[in-house]
């Protein structure tokens, strides 16, 4: 699930063209120089398995929230098991795709295909095989609503978001983000087999969350979007845009994230977490805002400080969800 959350490391520029002046897009390496183990820790970076952790940590708690308690564990498994493996699969084939750009981005310049060590092909078939299994998986041994909703997740991260939204418009992480919400749906369903107002509100809990978790980083590598044509906010507006945007987005988000407990889903502990993370979330946004006014630059900028910090939030944020129940 492609939740959006993504790695902050950079690589090199200079290693991406040599990477790509020999080939590494289409050719595959010589065997001598893919050693088995190199080649498991490519194909497992395939599936971007940082990214993977957010996933579950939006996942699980929201299964003990349906539950309202501990819920079958080997259902957890079973859907853990299952979302790693569809969020997986979309991630190799966003790698698969994009190969062409990831070869010229600083933050995505080791990534398997660029180096050479997985050929497309062969992350094509990976990918591919991830998406099939992963669905299976849900069906036969979850429900056939969680299936669904796992592999629209994945459609939707695939087709709309990397082959159309990403590099034609700046728009693209806000609508493109779906695809990182549903989790939360999923979730739901596996303990439940149906949905209902409790994973919408946290569906849009994550849907407003994305935008101000992704544009400080798109803020720090803006030049990296901006060297292969990629228009994330940051390239086309001003950091007093972004950061503007960055407020209005957090705003809504704090706002959406408190009505789990008048609904009647959560009750103090949840709604006490929601406020303390939700107003130091805000303290940061504005500061931010107020440096991007002030046409701070460079590393005085902070822009890390909000990107990190969303990361603490949403995982604060769930495991009070996961927590609530006990107390109530």
């Amino acid at each position: 699930m492609c939740v959006t959350a993504v790695e902050s490391r950079p690589g090199g520029t200079s290693q991406a063209f040599k990477a790509l002046g020999e080939g590494a897009l289409g050719a595959s390496q010589s065997p001598v120089h893919r050693p088995f183990g190199a080649r498991v820790k490519a194909f497992v970076a395939l599936t971007k398995p940082r990214i993977i952790e957010l996933l579950l940590i939006t996942t699980v708690p929201v299964m003990f929230l349906a539950q309202q308690g501990v819920p079958d564990l080997t259902l957890v498994l079973l859907t853990c098991v299952g979302g790693y493996l569809s969020a997986g699969g979309a991630n190799a084939l966003n790698m698969y795709i994009d190969r062409d750009i990831d070869a010229l981005m600083d933050r995505t310049s080791q990534r398997p295909l660029v180096t050479g060590m997985v050929s497309p092909v062969e992350c094509l078939v990976f990918g591919i095989t991830l998406a099939v299994v992963s669905t299976l998986l849900f069906g036969l041994t979850v429900n056939w609503l969680s299936a669904w909703l796992s592999l629209g997740a994945l459609l939707f991260y695939v087709v709309v978001y990397t082959m159309i939204l990403k590099r034609r418009t700046s728009q693209n992480i806000v609508w493109g983000g779906i695809a990182g919400c549903m989790p939360v749906l999923i979730g739901w369903s596996a303990v439940t087999n149906s949905l209902s107002w409790a994973p919408v509100v946290l569906f849009m809990v994550i849907f407003f969350w994305t935008p101000p978790h992704y544009w400080p980083l798109s803020m720090k590598v803006k030049d990296d979007y901006a060297r292969v044509g990629v228009p994330m906010l940051p390239v086309i507006a001003s950091n007093k845009v972004v950061a503007r945007q960055i407020v209005v987005y957090s705003w809504v988000m704090v706002a959406v994230s408190l009505l789990l407990t008048p609904l009647g889903y959560t009750g103090w502990f949840y709604t006490a977490v929601a406020l303390a993370a939700g107003g130091w979330w805000l303290w940061e946004a504005h500061a931010l805002q107020n440096r991007a006014k002030a046409e701070v630059t460079g590393v005085k900028l902070k822009e890390m400080r909000l990107f990190h910090w969303s990361i603490t939030y949403v995982s604060l944020l769930f495991v009070a969800i996961a927590v609530d129940p006990f107390l109530r």
